[in-house]
């Protein structure tokens, strides 16, 4: 029995248990089938379509993990207003159209409403509205406002009362209302500013009563400011109207139409992938951690508007086709939060790359440890993976040997904290009481099973960890012989990725039910011998040997895998087998995007193409843009894709799997600092073209069409 590695404390015994990122299912009440949110870096406001948000309801204007508002309702003469249209102009902005229901001395459809609204350096919200009726009418308007403060992780599951510590400072003059709330060293204030005075203050409404003669406008403005310092990379200022008719400067569109730009004889394609630009931009966050400040992708809207570790680096890695900007500020970042100490509240380990960062009022008075979390077993292999990564693309010597001890920190943590036991596998068993069970990317708590349904015991190495641990070796043996100028560091890693592939390969391979791997080994060893899309990672970290590749790919592309718009999270085959599982049976466009990559890497082009045509044919049918995930049901039986009924849209790795999948299809590889390309182009999306392709730090164009195609340098 080989001896334990140096851990601080055992783990949390037992069977995995929930934690705060994994399954989303239990939540309280939505806000109907057409809610909509504006969307500015960690901001957001979540309303119904008439742009209200109902006490109780998950909906609000969350700022930093921290709703300020949670009851927003607009209201004339008693009744409230009636949707005749609405829709999201920008990320950040959109429109309400609206008209009154019948009431007392107002007949139905009397007046127009029109509610604009963006996030940007505030929340703001313009009201307009016009009189339809023959007659003068009067008119009583409320907006009924509340603050609850509550940390988004109670949204999703019940909100502690905090009224008796909040209190109220409303200006007299109908001019604010004002919320502040304190407790043992956090504070949050909500001020609610009208433009145009309130007649008067009832309670938490303001309240105005006027007169409308025939075809005569009235207009009130609205400003919720936000607290000075973190928040949007560069929000979007000026009027209004401006900003709704994009009139005003926006920043982030700028640093949208900076990236590479793609075209296409297929329209959806094209439109796919300038939403997939479009939603990055929109999900820039700049926070502050640790005293560090940072600028990275948030992981989604509404829940995860927050930094991940494992989110950030594949979804950079995804997206260095269009430049390597975000690779090299998540490197930068993410190794500025790397584990130091042994924390078992946090799980943090020396060397270790972060899970998760929040900054409500749980994690900042220490009932929950997200400041950061370092619950992840993969986050670590995957930062090693995008610094070989970034490396090839920019051969940016300089960066590589400024980062050189976060990297040999990092391959300390998988060699000594990551292997548990010394057995050469990495697993993970959280210590945390608010730990996550399951620290994979299948990190809910049934997202490992056997095929009864059993739950494994802790600890447990997934194969998708073991993968990415080989790759990660050979990458950084990679660099070793080059920037890090360390040949024998380069020698024993290649051995150890010799070994552990020789390993893996006798203990995860299955040889029953037609051949697979088995998704992980439990506490005892024992292979965990579900089918399960982790397979699709093993191709793309290349650990699978040539003469299996045959038989993994049977299985990903079968009936029982292969949904028709991606391949499944889990087999039909399996006991726990769900369609709208979590990690049971549901289709992440992210997890298939690796797939993709995986296929093309072994020589199955067509197996990819057929995924990508499939995940681009969803994206179309889904406004462009693919949701975090999709219910497993079979295409054959479903009119179009159903999304994951509490899916984050836009999500940043799901936002990154159509330029992923691009680059799959051209064959788009950095060689040396050369870019050659070897494209497989499906006929159903025509030519492909890029320009401003950022590599080497020169720009490149490139045009392929089925498989002939052709890159080089731009001219000038």
């Amino acid at each position: 029995m080989a001896a334990a590695r140096p851990t601080p404390a055992d783990p949390m015994p037992g069977a995995v248990t929930a934690g705060e990122s994994g399954d989303q299912r239990a939540m309280p009440p939505e806000l109907g089938p057409n809610s909509m949110a504006v969307l500015s870096g960690p901001t957001f406001m979540y309303s119904d379509p008439v742009g209200d948000v109902p006490p109780g309801s998950i909906g609000g204007l969350v700022h930093l993990d921290t709703r300020l508002i949670s009851g927003w309702v607009l209201s004339v003469n008693g009744g409230r207003l009636l949707e005749l249209a609405s829709d999201t102009i920008d990320h950040y902005s959109a429109q309400y159209v609206l008209t009154n229901p019948d009431l007392p001395g107002l007949p139905v459809n009397s007046l127009g409403v029109r509610r604009l609204r963006y996030v940007g350096d505030g929340f703001h919200e313009r009201v307009t509205m016009i009189s339809f009726s023959p007659e003068s009418v009067q008119v009583e308007l409320r907006l009924a406002v509340d603050a609850d403060f509550a940390d988004l992780f109670e949204v999703k599951s019940g909100v502690r009362d905090r009224s008796s510590r909040i209190v109220r400072r409303h200006a007299a003059d109908g001019s604010e209302l004002c919320f502040c709330y304190e407790r043992e060293g956090f504070t949050a204030q909500t001020r609610v500013c009208a433009q145009t005075r309130a007649d008067r203050v009832e309670g938490d409404e303001l309240v105005w009563t006027f007169t409308l003669q025939p075809q005569q406008e009235w207009e009130l403005d609205l400003h919720v400011p936000l607290p000075p310092g973190m928040g949007v990379v560069e929000p979007v200022r000026g009027d209004i109207a401006d900003v709704i008719h994009r009139r005003a400067d926006d920043p982030l569109r700028r640093w949208a139409e900076e990236r590479a730009v793609l075209r296409s004889d297929n329209d959806a394609l094209e439109r796919t992938v300038r939403q997939s630009r479009d939603d990055l931009a929109a999900l820039r966050l700049d926070l502050e951690v640790k005293g560090q400040r940072i600028m990275l992708p948030g992981a989604g809207l509404p829940w995860f508007l927050t930094v991940f570790g494992r989110d950030t680096l594949i979804t950079a890695y995804q997206t260095l086709i269009a430049g390597p900007t975000l690779a090299r500020g998540a490197l930068l970042a993410l190794a500025r939060l790397q584990g130091e100490t042994c924390d078992d509240f946090t799980d943090e380990e020396p060397g270790k790359i972060m899970h998760e960062v929040r900054s409500g009022e749980l994690t900042r008075t220490g009932q929950k440890p997200y400041g950061p979390n370092y619950g992840t077993a993969d986050a670590t292999q995957l930062w090693l993976i995008l610094l070989s990564e970034y490396w090839r693309w920019t051969r940016d010597d300089e960066t590589v040997r400024f980062l050189r001890e976060h990297a040999l920190a990092a391959l300390h943590w998988i060699d000594h904290y990551g292997d548990r036991d010394g057995d050469g596998y990495v697993e993970y068993a959280t210590r945390s009481p608010e730990g996550l069970g399951n620290q994979c990317w299948r990190d809910s708590p049934d997202g490992v099973c056997f095929p009864d349904g059993t739950i494994p015991e802790l600890p447990i190495a997934t194969s998708d960890l073991q993968g990415y641990v080989y790759d990660a070796k050979l990458r950084l043996a990679e660099l070793a012989d080059g920037p890090l100028a360390d040949p024998e560091l380069a020698q024993r890693l290649r051995t150890d990725a010799a070994q552990l592939y020789d390993r893996f390969n006798r203990n995860f391979w299955i040889e029953e039910r037609g051949g697979f791997y088995a998704v992980g080994l439990d506490r005892n060893k024992i292979p965990i011998d579900s089918k399960t899309s982790n397979m699709g990672h093993l191709l793309w970290s290349g650990i699978v040997p040539p003469e299996r590749a045959d038989a993994v790919v049977r299985q990903l592309m079968s009936d029982d895998m292969f949904s028709g718009w991606g391949i499944r999270t889990l087999s039909r085959e399996e006991r726990r087998y769900n369609a709208i599982g979590y990690h049971l049976g549901t289709v992440w466009p992210h997890d298939n995007s690796l797939a993709v990559l995986g296929l093309a890497r072994y020589g199955f082009r067509a197996e990819a193409n057929q995924i990508s045509l499939a995940l681009l044919a969803a994206a179309e049918q889904s406004g462009h843009r693919l949701p975090e995930a999709l219910a497993g049901f079979p295409r054959s039986r479903v009119i179009r894709p159903v999304a994951y009924p509490t899916a984050c849209s836009p999500q940043a790795w799901a936002t990154g799997t159509p330029l992923a999948l691009v680059r799959a299809m051209l064959g788009l590889e950095p060689v040396d600092g050369k870019l050659l390309i070897d494209p497989d182009i499906p006929a159903e999306l025509g030519r492909i073209s890029a320009e401003r392709v950022r590599a080497f730090g020169h720009r490149w164009e490139l045009e392929a069409v089925g498989n002939t195609g052709y890159v080089r340098l731009s001219p000038g």
